[in-house]
């Protein structure tokens, strides 16, 4: 399921992440209402990771099961799974302090930090190119929240979370990055989410103790959306992505979830769509695009250098 693919499949299957992100970055700003970060981390990784593990497991559908060594179980304990469930606290965190719109403001900053990580700038045409389509993606997204960073209504510390989020998932991809060297996107989901979720444990029983857990029907189906659709189906298309593609290239399409998550936030939190919506839109996928295009296609390769 999850094999070798074409680049028109793995960026169908990043589009199909953006749109369940963004119902997970609404979903996960109701549920911070009435639950507590850690818990609501833990129980989705944690509930998300087992879902992947038994169909890896016990079917064929994302390839044949093969048991970790040992010093491959230890980099995932300790890199890509305590990265996730470092970047989920902080995130949860940065939705409970301040509003979706800003922390999905900052984690369309990430691919930014991903480039910076994978090329310094150079005088080459492609590397115009990715600087060119991170500044636009991210010039979309400025267009899209200034109304709501001007008005400061939001705690500051809120605004550092999601910027401390942003700057963890970027590093979270390269360890998925690097992961998947030896593994696949479906193994890199199961795994890190199953231990990310064993991580959070200690800060999920601290949550229960001392807050309690109310139970509500639209809780616990914001909670199994969250693990199943955003968990389950979308780190597993994400990591695909990430194993064939590089970092700064796949996380183009994080530009892509500010505009998800407002639109699912109007839907079902009725939020309102701001006047900025349809230019930030615009220049947003014009970025996705000119970081996608394959300009040797276009000039010719004689003028476009190899990487």
């Amino acid at each position: 399921m999850f094999g070798k693919k074409s680049n028109g499949a793995i960026a169908a299957g990043l589009v199909v992440t953006v749109l369940l992100w963004g119902g997970n970055n609404a979903s996960t700003k109701y549920l911070v209402a009435y639950w507590e970060p850690g818990f609501i981390g833990c129980t989705r990784l944690f509930c998300g990771g087992l879902v992947m593990f038994a169909i890896l497991k016990w079917t064929n559908w994302m390839g044949n099961f093969v048991p970790l060594p040992p010093d491959l179980s230890r980099k995932i304990w300790f890199g890509g799974a305590l990265g996730l469930a470092a970047y989920i606290e902080v995130f949860n965190w940065a939705l409970h302090l301040t509003t979706a719109s800003h922390v999905a403001l900052y984690l369309a900053m990430s691919p930014v930090w991903a480039l910076v990580a994978d090329e310094p700038p150079a005088v080459t045409l492609r590397s115009a190119q990715r600087y060119g389509a991170a500044a636009c993606a991210l010039m979309g997204v400025v267009v899209l929240f200034w109304p709501s960073l001007r008005s400061g209504n939001s705690r500051w510390i809120g605004e550092i979370a999601g910027l401390t989020a942003s700057l963890l998932w970027t590093v979270f991809g390269r360890q998925c990055r690097a992961l998947g060297q030896e593994l696949s996107g479906a193994e890199i989901s199961a795994y890190t989410m199953l231990r990310g979720g064993i991580w959070l444990m200690p800060v999920a029983a601290y949550d229960i103790l001392r807050h309690g857990i109310v139970w509500h029907t639209s809780l616990v189906l914001c909670q199994c959306y969250g693990f199943l659709c955003g968990g389950v189906l979308a780190y597993a298309f994400w990591n695909n992505g990430l194993k064939h593609w590089p970092v700064s290239r796949v996380f183009l399409f994080n530009n892509l979830i500010p505009l998800t998550t407002m639109a699912c936030s109007r839907i079902f939190l009725k939020e309102p769509i701001t006047p900025t919506f349809w230019l930030a839109m615009i220049l947003v996928i014009t970025g996705v695009a000119l970081g996608q295009a394959r300009w040797e296609k276009v000039l010719g390769s004689r003028w476009v250098p190899a990487e």
